[in-house]
């Protein structure tokens, strides 16, 4: 711990966590009591979540600014919300369930994010980011149309400000006179360093009002920004060329018509109180400004460069290393086929939303920084963008996680699709993905975007098809494609007995009773489960289509040569491959039975990735019992006819 953590619990009294059963038992505190309380609960925090995985980095930088909001507001008649919910750990512990910590994002235990069924004080299951404010542009509208005379308090990073909403929100709060309290917490990061000219324009006024003083500073912190720090760089001291003071962040707030309270540091307990306060009495929209550390009073997340322990697996806590290895992962095969793809294509340029290292981004952007672009927590004009990247003789490739492309469907249908431009957008995360809850589940991608007009979606199994599949997505040049893949270890690589149109054949057998057709890294799953059935004496057919959308006509042919066709799919069932293929078979006049299994239109609740397929019964067992059970069927009725 930091020696200021340290001394902050040398002179309070120990043990006060225990003690903090609910809001009103924090607010009681002595204010004496509250640099040891923040002590405690950092030490609390990385205990915690050494043990289960977690968002750990942005929680040790907003202790103090949540105890603050928790002393000035009265939650849960006054509203606190985060954006994104992965900062509102502390917020957790001070409304008194430190104790389901034990159970942090697993089955049964504490949501990784806000959670209605959790606490009344929690609003809001958010964590795509951005959207903080539109929530509370529409509660503070709400509370005043009731007649209720309630504060809504807005926790937003300055890295989710990267992101149109917040800007249209701010537009909106500004007009209507709302109590809307905004906490920008500005760490100058999101995942990393917080990418383009308002995380800049932040950083000129970071605590010493000195332009000289914060020019030099903002001119070190640019410098080691990989993808855009010469140039902004050069923009700010044009500024100070052409005008005699740095434009201040009060002045752009106050021509929105909000009130600007700050530079504040955010890891003083009574510096925030007394902003806070005056916030709180002013009965209009306000922001505070607060200045924090990511990782702050932890060394090894200050100290890591990357994403200062962002959301680290299970780790030593002494030193912040991971306990075990992952082996390889998708994103590091993708981010490797990346760079090796980039090496013989110029054109070959990559986008990222705010996440060059989740995503493997970082990698293009070490070798060929100047062909990288991070363009913030802003996937719709990631998109777009892309199209004008495109439309300009490029092929971008837009890595984001799979859930974070739904938000910019609009982008990939009119403006990149409509015109036929060579986009390749790489979803990493797609499918059940497991602690981070149902907002980040990839489930949706295929169901959404397989109704765009000439999209081409590749679903590969392995890394070896990965690699294949990536490369064939930026050969195609006359519209976008998509490759998809999960999180966590690549399976060993299933060789395919031959390719029949475009479609492997992963296993087959004389008896052609059932065409098993697997959806990307549901590979190993559908050869597990062929082997099951195969032993109840019915013969299988393992198939993998790679690029799913559109299906392959192929597959009308080997489904007519069957009993029985099933579909295994890591997706929503409603609008995904299933209904592709049968719509595809009724079209080509193939009336096989068909059975699709995939994951139930729902929110899905947290759990590893291996418990959430139990229960959609997405194993080997229960698949292989469905099936056999099926043909079964078809046998008797067979009979019966006869």
């Amino acid at each position: 711990m930091s020696s200021r953590d340290d001394a902050a619990s040398a002179a309070g009294p120990a043990n006060i966590l225990p003690r903090i059963t609910d809001a009103a038992a924090f607010r009681k505190l002595p204010v004496e009591a509250l640099p040891a309380l923040a002590g405690e609960i950092r030490d609390f925090l990385v205990a915690s979540v050494s043990k289960t995985g977690g968002h750990l980095g942005p929680n040790l930088g907003v202790v103090e600014l949540t105890m603050a909001a928790h002393r000035v507001f009265d939650s849960p008649r006054d509203k606190i919300l985060f954006d994104t919910g992965h900062q509102s750990y502390v917020h957790k512990i001070l409304t008194g369930r430190s104790d389901g910590f034990v159970g942090l994002r697993q089955r049964g235990g504490l949501s990784g994010y806000p959670a209605q069924d959790e606490s009344e004080h929690d609003v809001i299951e958010n964590s795509h980011a951005s959207t903080v404010l539109s929530y509370a542009d529409g509660l503070a509208k709400a509370y005043r149309l009731r007649g209720e005379d309630r504060h809504v308090v807005a926790v937003v990073g300055d890295g989710a400000l990267t992101g149109g909403m917040c800007w249209e929100a701010l537009n909106n709060i500004a007009a209507g006179d709302l109590p809307v309290v905004i906490i920008v917490n500005d760490n100058g990061r999101s995942y990393a360093p917080t990418i383009g000219g308002l995380g800049n324009h932040l950083a000129t006024l970071r605590l010493n009002p000195s332009y000289e003083k914060v020019l030099d500073a903002v001119k070190e912190a640019l410098g080691r920004t990989p993808l855009v720090g010469p140039p902004m760089y050069e923009v700010l001291h044009a500024i100070k060329r052409g005008m005699k003071d740095a434009v201040a962040p009060q002045a752009m707030f106050d021509d929105l018509g909000i009130k600007y309270v700050g530079p504040v540091d955010g890891h003083d307990i009574d510096a925030m109180t007394s902003a806070l306060e005056r916030a709180k009495r002013f009965g209009g929209p306000v922001i505070v400004h607060a200045v924090t550390r990511k990782g702050f009073g932890y060394r090894p997340a200050e100290d890591d460069e990357d994403d200062c322990l962002h959301s680290p697996p299970a780790f030593d806590p002494q030193t912040g290393l991971p306990l075990k290895s992952g082996g390889t992962r998708w994103t590091g095969v993708f981010a490797d086929e990346l760079v090796a793809v980039a090496d013989e294509r110029p054109d070959v340029v990559g986008i990222t939303a705010a996440m060059a290292i989740p995503t493997g981004v970082h990698k293009l952007a070490a070798k060929y920084p100047e062909r990288v672009y991070d363009v913030g927590i802003a996937e719709q004009h990631a998109a777009t963008s892309a199209a004008g990247l495109a439309i300009g003789g490029l092929h971008p490739v837009v890595a984001v996680y799979a859930t974070f492309l739904n938000r910019a469907f609009d982008q990939v249908l009119l403006d990149v699709a409509m015109h036929k431009l060579p986009v390749t957008f790489v979803l990493d995360r797609a499918g059940i993905t497991g602690p981070d809850g149902p907002s980040h589940y990839g489930i949706w991608d295929l169901s959404v975007f397989s109704v765009v007009p000439g999209i081409r979606i590749a679903a590969p199994r392995d890394a070896q098809t990965l690699r294949e599949e990536f490369r064939e997505a930026v050969g195609i040049e006359d519209g976008p494609t998509i490759v998809r893949f999960p999180t966590g270890a690549v399976p060993a690589d299933i060789p395919a007995l031959e390719r029949v149109g475009g479609v492997d054949v992963l296993a087959r057998d004389e008896r052609k009773d059932v065409l098993l057709v697997a959806v990307g890294a549901f590979g190993q799953l559908a050869m597990e489960t062929a082997e099951r059935v195969r032993g109840q004496g019915f013969g299988v057919t393992v198939v993998d289509p790679r690029w799913v959308t559109p299906v392959p006509g192929v597959l009308a042919d080997m489904a007519a040569k069957h009993r029985l066709v099933v579909t295994v799919e890591d997706g929503v069932r409603n609008g995904g491959f299933g209904d592709s293929l049968a719509r595809t078979l009724r079209d080509n006049g193939v009336h096989v039975p068909l059975r699709d299994f995939g994951v139930a239109r729902d929110w899905h609740p947290y759990g590893t990735r291996q418990e959430l397929l139990t229960d959609l019964g997405l194993t080997a067992q229960d698949l292989s019992r469905d099936i056999t059970e099926t043909v079964l069927r078809l046998t008797e009725g067979s009979e019966v006819r006869v």
